[in-house]
Formats: C-alpha cells, sequence, structure tokens
C-alpha cells in the first residue's frame, strides 16, 4: 500500500499531464471526459471506450492495492447524488466542456474560453460550500 502524501498526489497530477499530452500529440483529441463519454455513447471509436475503462480500472487497482486507506464513502442520499450528476451533465453541455477538459487540457493550451470556465467552476463550488455549511443566512 501506497501512504497518501503530497508525493502521490504530485505524481498523480503529472500521470493525468501526461496522459493528456499524449492523447493531444497522438490522437489530436482533447482529454474532456464529459466530450469522451459523449463520443463513446455516440459510438465514435473505439479508443474512447478504452479511455474510459483505463480511467475505471485505475481507480480499481488503486482502491484495491495502492490507498493507504479506504475511499470514504459518500453521505448524500442516492436521489441528490443523482440530481447532482444530471446537473453536471447539464454544466458541462452548457459550458461547452468538463472540469477536466478546461482545466487540464484547456489551461495547458493557454485557452481564454477555459480559463473563463474554470474560475465559474472555482466561483461556483466555493459559493455552493458555504451555502451548504452554512445556509444562505450565514
Amino acid at each position: 500500500m501506497m501512504e497518501s502524501t503530497w508525493v502521490t498526489g504530485f505524481l498523480g497530477g503529472l500521470l493525468i499531464g501526461l496522459s493528456a499530452t499524449l492523447l493531444l500529440a497522438f490522437n489530436g483529441r482533447i482529454a474532456g471526459i464529459s466530450g469522451i463519454v459523449n463520443g463513446a455513447i455516440q459510438g465514435d471509436e473505439i479508443w474512447r471506450w478504452l479511455f474510459i475503462a483505463g480511467m475505471l480500472l485505475g481507480g480499481l487497482v488503486y482502491e484495491h492495492g495502492l490507498a493507504a486507506e479506504v475511499t470514504p464513502r459518500p453521505i448524500l442520499a442516492p436521489g441528490s447524488m443523482i440530481l447532482g450528476g444530471f446537473l453536471v451533465g447539464f454544466g458541462t453541455r452548457l459550458g461547452n466542456g468538463c472540469t477536466s477538459g478546461h482545466g487540464v487540457c484547456g489551461l495547458g493550451r493557454l485557452s481564454l474560453r477555459s480559463l473563463v470556465a474554470v474560475l465559474t467552476f472555482l466561483t461556483t463550488a466555493m459559493v455552493t460550500v458555504w451555502i451548504t455549511r452554512h445556509g444562505i443566512a450565514g
């Protein structure tokens, strides 16, 4: 088991950046998960399914072999998580991409649109955390 430290986070970030760079260099594609999943559902190229399978397999390998401790389980009701998933899906359509596409790939390509999207994601996340922790009345 690997101890979870800043080093493991750093190595994980390097691997994400490397995989996004390799996909762009060899396939000419952006590693935005919403676009990859959408293309896979529409029946596009097999690489999309392989990318999704690799992400799922990587998570399983980490959880059952490398993780220093058990991953926390969600405390939200399933209905809330499903609603949140639909809202995220709607947001990725509205924002023309997801956090991985804009944050990892778009910022790496110095895209102004991605910078605005990431700032919007972060601001919305901070406001959401504040509301859920403190309520609207504070």
